[in-house]
């Protein structure tokens, strides 16, 4: 639990359709000019849930959503899409301004990648600098790198090389993956293949 100046957050995961249900998204996450997060509904959280992914809330009061991280599958045109079930990616991670600097994004990450099952896949990220909410940081954007890149080594992510077309738009962009210590080295294998657009049997770059 965390205690707030606007009350007691605490965090949630592996939560059930019905429990999301229960709860309020903060509309304050859609209110910024500079700013806006690509998860901005609840009805985007349930439909994660409901497919099988998990969900990892930071509530405030018991009632009002204030931060969340989703872990899922990739969606099917991203690369690392092929390996299946192997690959689980970080979504998002995100906590509304006025309750950042109380560690709730680390404590999101803690609850999301606690599943021993985890041990056994890659978990990737992809991050890009036109989601970042530089406004409210006040700093360098290559400060905001190096701070999300801190973040996420924290729980054992590493950044790899790729020439995927959306990361390679911009400096700042990175990959970031967790090889569970149970994987198939076929499968680690694999996923430096797609990280290039390539399978084991292409003979050219393509």
């Amino acid at each position: 639990m965390f205690e707030t100046k606007k009350g007691t957050v605490h965090i949630e995961s592996k939560l059930s359709l019905d429990r999301i249900q229960e709860l309020v998204l903060a509309t304050d996450f859609t209110t910024h000019a500079a700013y806006r997060p690509i998860y901005i509904s609840k009805e985007i959280l349930e439909g994660v849930v409901a497919k099988g992914g998990n969900v990892a809330l930071a509530i405030l009061e018991n009632k009002t959503i204030v931060g969340f991280a989703i872990l899922d599958c990739p969606d099917p045109e991203e690369r690392w899409a092929r390996l299946n079930e192997n690959v689980v990616e970080v979504k998002v991670v995100e906590v509304l301004r006025e309750f950042r600097n109380h560690g709730i994004a680390r404590h999101l990450l803690f609850h999301l990648l606690s599943d021993p099952g985890l041990e056994q896949k890659i978990i990737c990220l992809t991050a890009y600098s036109w989601t970042w909410d530089l406004e409210s940081f006040g700093q360098s954007i290559q400060a905001y790198k190096n701070m999300l890149i801190s973040l996420y080594a924290g729980f054992g992510f590493m950044e790899y090389q790729t020439n995927e077309p959306n990361i390679c738009l911009r400096p700042e962009n990175f990959l970031m993956a967790r090889i569970g210590k149970n994987v198939l080295q076929t499968i680690q294998e694999a996923f430096k293949w797609a990280r290039f657009g390539l399978s084991p049997d292409d003979s050219f770059v393509q």
